[in-house]
């Protein structure tokens, strides 16, 4: 494994993360009630190199949080955590209708309160990376947000902060990005991927004229690079994915199409020594400013993978240049290019 710094903090943290969100929660297919398979997988994580885990204040309504606990009782200060803030669970638990968004709360007393509440849930005395949680770009102007960061950050109950930019891809969030690097010196992590690249180019622009970090979730485009779905995958209703494969004309523009992408990708597998899944992260990774890949694991196959990725060998230039070819023609699909 290697380590990248996190700008901002003197913490270097692990190229390939471990996003929580798919053990503190039952959105990607593992039981709600299974803490058994989070610890096991967030342990397993630790052995394979991984110090970096990102979680949230809402996931499980604090199981997100309380696993780390559980797996880390003793590791506290090999790992670096990575919590979010901004959403009032506490007045709406529990998965919305539709998955919708609960109302945020981006009071000073809302704040302090949300930090020392996930500092009891984390057993520590710190927060690593303190996130705003899919904050919007008045959010992000807020200065009385912005000086209760500072407040905690002097305090030592945080030692840096950032914004974790969704729900979902959205191209309000270049703006976002930049406002949230340029004003506030916050680090944005972002969704990105090869075939979701609509937002990378002009925050990654911005981060590397200020030394800035980003974070990247979701490298996988919901599982499509992982190399293992066909035209008859499925998802159990409790699985957000199934969101995205409802009717005939989703399916086919995700899914279908999806998969048409990939098969032109094997000249990054064939006798490289990487996977599919693996050449998908590489792929991020080669973009300097970026500090850590979250890709979401729910196996411990998956794990091991994912984490050898960080070991693999660099995609070479020509390579790069075939994805931008690839990405330009929207891998000769009609419609929008590629990550639109």
């Amino acid at each position: 494994m290697k380590y990248r710094p996190l700008q901002g903090t003197t913490l270097r943290i692990s190229e390939v993360g471990f996003g929580v969100w798919t053990v503190g929660t039952k959105m990607w297919g593992v039981p709600d009630e299974d803490y058994e398979t989070g610890v096991k997988l967030l342990r397993r994580a630790f052995e394979l190199g991984i110090n970096f885990f990102d979680t949230a204040d809402v996931y499980g309504d604090g199981k997100g949080e309380t696993l780390l606990a559980q797996a880390f009782p003793t590791n506290r200060d090999q790992i670096v955590i990575a919590t979010k803030f901004g959403y009032d669970f506490y007045n709406h638990p529990g998965v919305q209708p539709g998955q919708r968004e609960r109302p945020h709360n981006w009071t000073p007393a809302f704040i302090e309160q949300a930090c020392e509440h996930s500092l009891q849930r984390l057993k520590t005395d710190r927060i690593d990376f303190y996130q705003l949680h899919n904050p919007r770009l008045d959010a992000i102007r807020n200065d009385d947000l912005f000086a209760t960061l500072h407040k905690l950050r002097d305090a030592g109950k945080i030692l840096g902060f950032g914004v974790a930019l969704g729900p979902a891809i959205n191209e309000r969030q270049i703006e976002e990005g930049i406002v949230a690097i340029r004003e506030r010196g916050a680090a944005p992590q972002i969704i990105y991927n090869l075939f979701e690249q609509m937002i990378g180019a002009p925050i990654f622009s911005v981060a590397r004229q200020h030394h800035a970090s980003v974070v990247t979730r979701v490298p996988h485009s919901s599982g499509l690079l992982e190399g293992a779905y066909d035209a008859t995958t499925t998802f159990s209703k409790d699985d957000h994915r199934s969101f995205r494969v409802k009717g005939d004309a989703e399916r086919q523009a995700w899914l279908i199409d999806g998969l048409k992408k990939v098969e032109k990708l094997a000249f990054l597998t064939n006798g490289t020594g990487r996977t599919l899944g693996q050449a998908a992260i590489k792929f991020i990774l080669a973009e300097p400013c970026i500090a850590s890949v979250l890709p979401n694991i729910y196996n411990e196959k998956q794990l091991v993978e994912f984490a050898g990725a960080s070991d693999t060998p660099d995609l070479t230039g020509d390579e790069l240049a075939q994805l931008s070819e690839l990405c330009r023609t929207n891998f000769g699909l009609a419609g929008a290019a590629s990550g639109s």
